[in-house]
């Protein structure tokens, strides 16, 4: 734990106004301005890889407007997440958006060198093919890492058009470069209609469980968290928020909505949940701010990168 009088955090709300000055992740200090950090909050402005709905690449610019709510007190978790720890904006990772190849090279190195001496790393999508190179970048630094993957859609297929990389296939190509630990890594909020029904039992030979909104239903939070927990014991671990997961009437702003999802809150005692694990890295990911209500997307994106943060802090 770094003393506190060397941690710089938020600008204090209650004397400045929270509509002015620059809109870094939750009025945090740019990377440059600190000597170290422990986390790292990045974009990652990318949504060539969508297969419907485009807009992600705006999502970073618009959870860093919504993150302008924030508190520095976690009364849920009974955490201060910027008070133990110092919390950064590394500004975003560019990709090249007319080559996802070389993009995922971009995205990977920029992670790689965020965390190169440990520290944690929260990313804001962008589309999901991100979740990729990211883990890519945590493989180098941790090993294979326990992957809590929560998303409307599995993210396992193939292929779409014949390309390896898309928003759709990130996980297969993690399996198929041992990102992983199978038997360890789920899926949680799954739901809608699929391809085939080789879609299940491809997604299983690849060591995924899956936790689906009707799981939740029947089981309910708290007997899922206990398992993923067990699941996922003393390893580090990794978690991806696509924001699809929840309905749409609490996430209208997405690439590919699906009916029947999550609301606000169940995905939030889930996350919460995991208080005490082992998290070195999570993402926030498919935030299309273009379709988005009153930023009702965007400020739960917001909150869900807040309580990345709040389950990587240490307590006091």
């Amino acid at each position: 734990m770094r003393d506190p009088q060397a941690i710089i955090g938020q600008i204090n709300g209650l004397e400045v106004p929270r509509f002015a000055g620059l809109a870094t992740f939750a009025r945090l200090p740019r990377i440059d301005q600190v000597a170290a950090y422990d986390v790292a909050v990045v974009g990652v402005p990318f949504d060539s890889g969508t297969t419907y709905r485009p807009g992600a690449r705006f999502g970073p610019s618009a959870i860093r407007q919504a993150s302008r709510l924030l508190r520095p007190f976690n009364p849920s978790l009974d955490v201060e997440p910027f008070a133990t720890h110092q919390v950064v904006d590394a500004g975003d990772l560019v990709g090249n958006p007319f080559d996802i190849p070389e993009a995922i090279g971009q995205i990977e190195r920029g992670a790689a060198s965020l965390i190169a001496d440990g520290q944690r790393l929260v990313t804001l999508g962008g589309d999901h093919t991100i979740a990729f190179p990211l883990l890519r970048a945590m493989k180098s630094v941790h090993g294979p890492v326990a992957l809590v993957h929560f998303d409307a859609h599995l993210d396992t297929w193939p292929t779409y058009f014949g390309a390896a990389y898309t928003h759709g296939t990130p996980f297969r190509r993690a399996a198929e470069e041992g990102l992983f630990e199978p038997g360890h890594s789920a899926h949680v909020g799954i739901r809608g209609s699929l391809y085939s029904r080789g879609d299940l039992t491809d997604d299983a030979a690849m060591g995924f469980k899956i936790y689906s909104c009707l799981d939740l239903d029947t089981q309910g939070v708290e007997r899922v968290v206990e398992q993923l927990r067990d699941q996922i014991g003393d390893r580090p671990t990794y978690l991806s928020i696509d924001i699809d997961v929840l309905d749409p009437a609490f996430a209208p702003a997405t690439g590919t909505p699906e009916s029947a999802g999550l609301n606000s809150r169940e995905l939030f005692r889930l996350v919460r949940g995991l208080m005490g694990v082992n998290l070195v890295g999570a993402d926030v990911v498919e935030v299309a701010p273009a379709y988005d209500n009153a930023e009702i997307t965007s400020v739960a994106a917001a909150n869900l990168a807040y309580e990345f943060l709040s389950l990587m802090a240490p307590r006091r």
